[in-house]
């Protein structure tokens, strides 16, 4: 599988879980399990300063940020927003990217001033498993509170946007 494909096919992946992970948090009673609520809006609204941060990178632009702590958490909402923003840009990226850019080594500086070099397509796989680990905190941190955390693997996401998958017939068989 070309590589861009399967960019384009994490990214998303990408999407439908953060979007997962959100809903399962909007749907948590705020006195009851505020505290898991907050902390894991925490952790998306972390992923997404990485995301501007990589992106700036990618697009070789200044991101203006000191650091990606969360220290003021938007409203769930907004935050949605902006990570479907910040989601259509990244796949807007991979869909135009050539095989030749994608390879493409870029110097940067993170943000706690250390220099950094990375190809393109490392940044894009950077940006993929930094989301998944901090949505799987999230889930860590749901579990801890007794509330069943999305079921948002990668294989999950395959058979439920392509069901045909559930049929063996239409592939190799069963191992």
């Amino acid at each position: 599988m070309p590589s861009r494909t399967l960019l384009q096919r994490l990214f998303a992946y990408r999407r439908w879980a953060d979007n997962e992970l959100l809903a399962c948090l909007e749907g948590l009673d705020a006195q009851t399990h505020g505290v898991t609520r907050d902390a894991s809006l925490r952790l998306v609204h972390h992923n997404h300063l990485v995301d501007r941060v990589f992106a700036a990178h990618l697009a070789g632009e200044p991101h203006g940020l000191a650091s990606v702590g969360a220290t003021g958490t938007p409203l769930l909402h907004e935050l949605r927003e902006r990570n479907d923003a910040s989601l259509d840009w990244y796949q807007g990226y991979v869909d135009t990217a050539s095989p030749e850019a994608l390879a493409e080594a870029l110097p940067f500086v993170f943000t706690d001033a250390d220099a950094g070099c990375m190809s393109r397509e490392e940044m894009l796989l950077h940006v993929l498993t930094h989301s998944s680990y901090h949505r799987g905190e999230a889930g860590r941190l749901l579990s801890a509170a007794g509330i069943e955390p999305p079921w948002d693997t990668f294989a999950v996401f395959l058979h439920r946007s392509e069901p045909a998958r559930r049929d063996l017939r239409a592939g190799a068989p069963a191992r």
